[in-house]
């Protein structure tokens, strides 16, 4: 490599790689559609919302607060290594200039979240205020710059703090920003100036103390080690990830389910793979998750065709998933040294994931009471999911 920039561009490469390799698993074709339904049913309710909205509704308020929260979350993008913190030491005065490419990165890689949020606003913004169509896209350059300062000074803290009391910067730039944007929205482009400007200074004064300190590397691979770890959890949601392995909890508070599985020689299967579904995480977490989703959709959404569709979706997710979660795993366990039938394990997974279901469409079912004919919902989850598990490949 000849200078820092070359490693920056090389780890870049392979990131994207990385990144590109398993969102073509996590955007598969069910997934799209639901998307599509979401948005689709989303926006028709927003439209229709927006048709019969208070004209004293707090909407400066509330679009402050989100855009304050969502800019004040500014993680740097490092691709810092463990090994760096051996190997990049002697280069230490150069490496300014590598993360200035991370926090270019980082920038645009955040940008286009609150840029997304506060573009959906707007519309709002147009019901319910005087503001100009001039002065709403301001605005927007404002919330632009405003995320440039805090990707500039969450880098700067960081480094100078070594991330220790992270959460008290956050909510300090948090009050700053959402003031900023407050301000502006009220067409108080003085104090949205000068709230600016407390901004820049805030973030001057940590990139002073920075200098002269030694870089945080310890701090920076955590950090992204931490960010890829949450990323790769994610992906095995919806595909294996071969290096992560997910952790076991007791969960104390849920022992009580074990009593459903009376203590018999031919419930061992199902005792043991209870157990595992209840105590691994990813497995619980991944059921628990699209239960969660599944049910807000439900409650929120009073478009049947739309619900249904989702349900059906998140059902199919849930299931696949769930079936080969627990019908994988070719490490040693204690039922291998019992006589046990070959397809025990296969029907005990079957028995495990059918009542998962049920109680799914059950919670599902109950979240949309209200929604007309929301017994269909409950049916829709039950039927899939039963389809899915007997025409999937044990």
């Amino acid at each position: 490599m000849n200078n820092l920039r070359d490693v920056w561009s090389s780890r870049f490469v392979h990131y994207i790689s990385e990144v590109q390799k398993y969102m073509q698993f996590i955007f598969t074709g069910h997934i799209a559609i639901v998307l599509v339904f979401l948005v689709g049913a989303g926006g028709y309710q927003y439209s229709e919302w927006l048709k019969v909205v208070s004209t004293d509704f707090p909407a400066q308020t509330l679009i402050a607060v989100i855009v304050g929260i969502i800019l004040a979350f500014s993680r740097p993008t490092t691709l810092l290594r463990e090994p760096d913190q051996v190997y990049l030491l002697p280069l230490e005065s150069k490496m300014p200039q590598y993360f200035k490419k991370a926090l270019a990165w980082t920038f645009w890689s955040q940008v286009w979240l609150v840029a997304i949020v506060y573009i959906i606003s707007i519309p709002l913004l147009k019901a319910v205020t005087a503001l100009t169509t001039f002065e709403i896209w301001a605005m927007f350059i404002l919330i632009v710059v405003l995320k440039y300062l805090s990707v500039q000074g969450e880098f700067s803290y960081r480094y100078s703090a070594r991330g220790h009391f992270i959460w008290g910067d956050r909510f300090i730039r948090a009050i700053i920003f959402a003031l900023a944007v407050y301000m502006g929205l009220h067409t108080q482009l003085v104090l949205a100036f000068v709230l600016t400007v407390i901004a820049c200074v805030y973030v001057v004064v940590f990139r002073k103390k920075c200098v002269g300190e030694p870089v945080p590397y310890e701090h920076f691979v955590k950090l992204e080690q931490n960010r890829m770890m949450s990323f790769y959890r994610f992906a095995n949601y919806f595909t294996d990830v071969p290096h992560l392995h997910g952790s076991i909890r007791h969960r104390i508070w849920l022992d009580w389910l074990y009593k459903f599985v009376p203590y018999s020689k031919g419930n061992a299967q199902k005792y043991l793979v209870f157990r595992t579904f209840i105590r691994t995480d990813d497995h619980f977490y991944l059921w628990v998750r699209l239960t969660a989703i599944s049910a807000i959709i439900v409650a929120f959404v009073d478009i049947p065709i739309v619900v249904w569709i989702v349900a059906a979706a998140l059902s199919f997710a849930t299931t696949i998933q769930l079936k080969q979660a627990l019908l994988s795993g070719g490490d040693f366990r204690m039922d291998m040294l019992y006589p046990q039938p070959d397809n025990s394990r296969k029907i005990a997974v079957q028995q495990i994931v059918r009542l998962a279901m049920i109680v799914q469409a059950i919670i599902v079912g109950l979240c949309g009471i209200m929604q007309p004919m929301f017994f269909i919902t409950i049916l829709v989850i039950i039927i899939v999911s039963e389809l899915t598990a007997k025409m999937t490949k044990s």
